[in-house]
């Protein structure tokens, strides 16, 4: 029976797990929290990254090495990958940790993308504002998510206390995009080098967190479906990538601009558990394991609604028709991803309907659409 190794232990790698199990797979975690949600699905190894001990352990209880996080240091991988394989492949964990080598590889592939220029020093935000101008985003270049790590700049005065903020670490800074709405793509990428790409998704997010997700996004297809499948693919080609990549697009002006890549199976491909022929969590491990690839295609439109922080009365959500809810089993706090449900239905009137029921549980005003 193949044993597939998850670096990291968190929902990502419960879903994977679950998705798995009907294939007949095992799975491993390797995490350093021993709360980690994905321990009930699988061994837990509990050890710092850079245990190489540990580390080599674990490769021996394994056949092949995934992640479910892109913040796994990428020596680690590497060290795994010298005893099994790792997908998608170190290189690819490489880039994407990295917001300026992510955007340096969408330019190098005519990917277009906000402006952007490097900033380690005082003066260097001073050269980049004048280049870039205002409004611009001031990020970390590395280890920051869901809204962590980045300063809007708006005026000569912002720049001052921003840098003091994040400044202790490599940063970015990035043109305010405009966008009309925010879209992403996901794919998958087979060992065989076989893909397959799921609708278009619609996102929305406050305070930097994704909040909602519908799919497939209105006006989804056609050029617009093109052109991101086009970014898509020639990301997964230049990485050698094997496994689900999903990218983070602006829509502005009728273009599609690259925002940000994430190197695993993605918040924004929930629905696709009960909303596609074939989730990403299922299609992941096809593609890792060299199994043909399954159908994308999308049963129905669908919504995702992340809970976050708390998590309202099961029995309320569960009391809506249709809707499907899936829980972490971990702890609340604060603007914690604690779980999410998912409404599939034959059309986006039904869909509003459905949603107007899930609002009236959860504290969200941008489900009010």
């Amino acid at each position: 029976m193949t044993v597939v190794g998850v670096l990291g232990a968190g929902q990502l790698g419960r879903m994977l797990a679950l998705a798995g199990y009907p294939l007949g797979l095992r799975f491993a975690f390797f995490d350093e929290n021993p709360e980690a949600p994905a321990g009930h699905l699988g061994a837990l190894t509990v050890a710092s990254w850079d245990d190489r001990a540990a580390l080599d352990a674990f490769a021996n209880t394994v056949d092949l090495v995934t992640y479910e996080f892109e913040n796994v240091p990428v020596a680690a991988a590497e060290q795994l990958a010298e005893h099994v394989p790792v997908f998608p492949p170190p290189g690819a964990l490489h880039v994407a940790q990295d917001r300026l080598k992510e955007k340096n590889l969408f330019r190098d592939l005519d990917i277009e993308t906000a402006q952007f220029a490097p900033v380690d020093t005082r003066d260097d935000l001073d050269r980049a504002v004048a280049a870039i101008g205002f409004p611009s985003v001031l990020k970390t270049r590395m280890q920051g998510y869901d809204g962590k790590g980045q300063r809007v700049l708006r005026r000569e005065a912002d720049l001052d206390p921003a840098f003091v903020a994040i400044g202790g670490s490599p940063l970015i800074l990035e043109a305010f995009v405009p966008f009309e709405r925010e879209l992403s793509i996901l794919a998958a990428r087979s060992r065989t080098g076989e893909t397959a790409y799921w609708p278009l998704v619609e996102n929305v997010h406050r305070d930097g967190i994704l909040r909602l997700s519908i799919a497939p996004a209105l006006g989804a297809e056609g050029a617009l479906a093109d052109a991101a499948a086009a970014i898509s693919a020639r990301t997964l080609e230049a990485l050698d990538y094997v496994g689900v990549l999903a990218i983070e697009l602006f829509q502005h002006e009728g273009r599609l601009l690259a925002n940000e890549m994430a190197p695993r199976v993605h918040n924004s491909g929930h629905w696709t558990i009960e909303g596609a022929k074939t989730s990403q969590f299922e299609n992941h491990l096809r593609a890792i394991l060299g199994l043909p690839l399954g159908a994308t295609d999308a049963i129905g439109v669908s919504a995702m609604v992340n809970l976050i922080g708390e998590t309202p009365d099961p029995s309320a959500l569960l009391g809506i028709e249709g809707a499907h809810l899936h829980l972490y089993g971990k702890p609340a706090r604060p603007g914690r991803k604690l779980g999410h449900v998912t409404l599939v239905e034959p059309a986006r009137e039904t869909l509003g309907s459905a949603l107007a029921q899930v609002a009236t549980f959860v504290a969200e005003p941008t489900l009010k659409r």
